[in-house]
């Protein structure tokens, strides 16, 4: 039995189910390394095919199984179409030798021409590892990257430890500068990554990396797998990034999509023999209803060999740590999850599960520890399929940890919905406790959705318009005083309640005032709303800044703290009432008084040990633009029939944390 069902034993009327998962693991992982071996011998599809330099000149191999003929065409050859054919192989590959050191070079401008269907198209060559876009004609093509190049890596020394706290910093690079543009990879790494690291963030999650035709897609509609996206740089940009975040001591995730694809023919992968069933399933199983993009098949060994051999690629070629799954519960289930609650074990084994999908998420987990043992991966899952982040053996699909996808709707639906005296504790702690037993979360309070035109940031549904006039900290204004000291209190509860790792998207953490609107038509082409202003949190003179701050210092002492190798904390005291709330995890008592007008004296909190507790952090400091109403002193702890308390002032809208001290014998 595996310990999937240990862990859940109400998932027993499905161990039929996790078997069948588990066999088609095996089964398909045998299938694939026949020939012995393992998944990173396996996944070198890089090496092989695209184009590369050779003694004597460069070779480019493509795989093509329905193409009727290939060529290459491009600055090399005054664009011709036809004049270098690629030769047929067995099992649909396709090669082309071009002799001579100087026939193609690193920047040659190339593309693929297509022979199927009757007709000739224009293709981006699959494993183009550098795709631009013509700024006259709009079209996009490849550059050749001479692969003899090689970046001066220093990050040797640099290690972390899975089992280490993940704090999250989530970046997307091209809006990450306040100058209204497209901002660079050396422009994240000088401005940006040191605001990282002093924020007390020890990740950074990149986003918009794998190259994207449409901006405004926020990256999440790939067309060239292989490709960092030019919108910021060249590839040794890229690279020089990540080595000096590692030299920072910051890990980095790369938010991967392998959930779908860009539809479109001529920049992506879609019909580049001729079929859409090379990569994806033919007819409405391939069309995603939501998204108008591709779906893959990933029961196809041959779209397996290219997926995983791309994970493999990013680690090996660009150094990054590990990976954020986009789209997960999309690949999970043949509806793509839409519209379903999940609210019954039933709908996660059923005819709806698509257990391929299921299978080459394991792959890649393997396969990515084999590659690089500690590295880190996150599903992005809805749903909560059981197992998602249990060992494979266990019969689980291997992520390090889920997202909490439903702490940022409890927050929306909290702030939106309800008055704040009648703000539902018992609902908002549930949200943070729920997660499946042996699997740890990643917790947040917003989404990067919610920074969108469309949609609202935490501090905008509490402080909207107020924001745009009163947020001088020499200005008074009830609206804000309640939208800062709440920004703090929800941001405390959900990092120290919520998961066993923490996510921010940048510019959240001090309260970015404005939305993101990437430039469109619709608004002029204008980048005044696709960028950060920094300057609101440095300036000194708004009251960004305190919240910035509080956020730092919350973060610091959790590190300190080592706060997440508690999994989930203890609840000491729920007075729904009176909205008082106190948690203890990992040496840290947390107590919460939300009423919006009640000041609590002598709130008696249970303690799990006899100690003195200071205080170490409190959301009231007028640091963090408090009033000052809570002493920053230690608090005795009294003994009533062998139960241990400390006795707190609580004011009203207000969170304190107390360190708990040396550890004294009750007598």
């Amino acid at each position: 039995m595996y310990r999937i069902l240990e862990l859940n034993p109400q998932l027993q009327p499905f161990a039929g189910d996790i078997d069948l998962r588990m066999a088609n693991y095996y089964e398909t992982k045998g299938r694939l390394l026949s020939n012995g071996g393992t998944l990173n011998d396996f996944a070198n599809a890089y090496n092989y095919y695209g184009i590369h330099h050779v003694d004597g000149g460069w070779v480019y191999r493509e795989w093509a199984p329905n193409a009727y003929q290939l060529y290459l065409t491009g600055d090399f050859n005054n664009w011709d179409w036809t004049s270098h054919p690629l030769h047929r192989l067995q099992n649909g590959d396709w090669e082309l030798f071009l002799e001579g050191e100087d026939t193609l070079w690193d920047g040659c401008k190339v593309k693929t021409i297509v022979d199927a269907n009757m007709q000739r198209t224009e293709h981006i060559p699959l494993y183009a590892r550098r795709v631009v876009q013509d700024k006259k004609t709009v079209q996009w093509c490849a550059e050749v990257v001479d692969d003899r190049k090689s970046f001066d890596w220093t990050d040797q020394d640099f290690t972390f430890g899975r089992g280490d706290s993940l704090f999250i910093y989530e970046a997307h690079v091209g809006m990450a500068q306040e100058e209204g543009k497209v901002g660079t990879y050396r422009e994240f790494a000088k401005n940006i990554l040191p605001r990282i690291k002093k924020a007390g963030y020890n990740a950074v999650q990149l986003m918009a990396i794998m190259e994207h035709p449409y901006y405004g897609s926020f990256g999440y509609q790939v067309s060239s797998f292989y490709a960092a996206s030019s919108w910021f740089g060249k590839p040794e940009d890229l690279k020089y990034l990540i080595n000096q975040a590692h030299k920072l001591g910051l890990r980095v995730l790369l938010d991967v999509v392998h959930s779908h694809a860009v539809k479109n023919t001529a920049e992506g992968i879609n019909m580049f023999d001729g079929t859409t069933w090379q990569f994806f399933h033919d007819g409405p199983k391939g069309d995603h209803p939501a998204w108008d993009t591709k779906c893959f098949n990933y029961g196809k060994d041959e779209v397996l060999h290219f997926l995983l051999s791309n994970l493999k690629f990013w680690m090996t070629e660009y150094h990054f740590d590990g990976f954020r799954f986009d789209g997960v519960t999309s690949m999970l289930y043949h509806d793509h999850g839409l519209g379903s609650d999940f609210d019954d074990n039933h709908k996660y084994f059923s005819m709806n599960t698509h257990v391929e999908a299921i299978t080459y998420l394991q792959l890649a987990n393997e396969l990515i520890r084999q590659v690089k043992p500690n590295a880190i991966t996150i599903a992005e899952d809805m749903s909560g399929m059981p197992g998602m982040c249990l060992p494979i053996q266990d019969g689980g699909i291997g992520f390090d940890y889920r997202l909490g996808m439903g702490l940022p709707d409890m927050w929306i639906r909290t702030v939106k919905e309800k008055q704040d005296e009648f703000w539902d504790l018992q609902g908002m702690w549930g949200s943070m406790c729920l997660r499946r037993p042996g699997e740890k979360t990643v917790a947040y309070v917003e989404s990067h959705d919610q920074a969108l035109v469309g949609d609202k940031t935490i501090i905008f549904r509490l402080a909207d318009a107020n924001m745009y006039t009163d947020m001088d900290k020499a200005v008074h204004n009830p609206v804000i005083d309640r939208a800062i000291a709440l920004h703090k209190m929800i941001r405390l509860l959900t990092l120290g309640g919520g998961g066993e790792a923490y996510l921010n998207f940048m510019g959240n953490e001090f309260g970015h005032p404005e939305w993101i609107d990437f430039p469109r038509e619709g608004n002029g082409w204008s980048f005044h709303y696709c960028r950060r202003q920094w300057s609101l949190r440095d300036n000194g003179y708004l009251k960004y800044q305190w919240l910035g701050d509080f956020d730092r210092d919350m973060i610091l002492l959790a590190k300190r703290r080592d706060l997440f190798q508690q999994w989930m904390a203890d609840l000491e005291l729920l007075r729904e009432n009176d909205k008082l709330i106190a948690f203890y995890r990992k040496g840290l008592l947390v107590a919460f008084n939300f009423n919006p007008t009640e000041s609590y004296t002598n709130v008696l909190v249970p303690v799990p040990a006899n100690a003195d507790y200071t205080v170490a952090l409190c959301t009231d400091d007028a640091k963090y633009g408090g009033q000052d109403r809570i002493e920053h002193i230690t608090y005795p702890v009294k003994v009533f029939d062998g139960q241990c308390f400390i006795e707190l002032y609580l004011p009203a809208r207000t969170a304190v944390v107390l360190k708990e001290g040396r550890v004294r014998r009750i007598k």
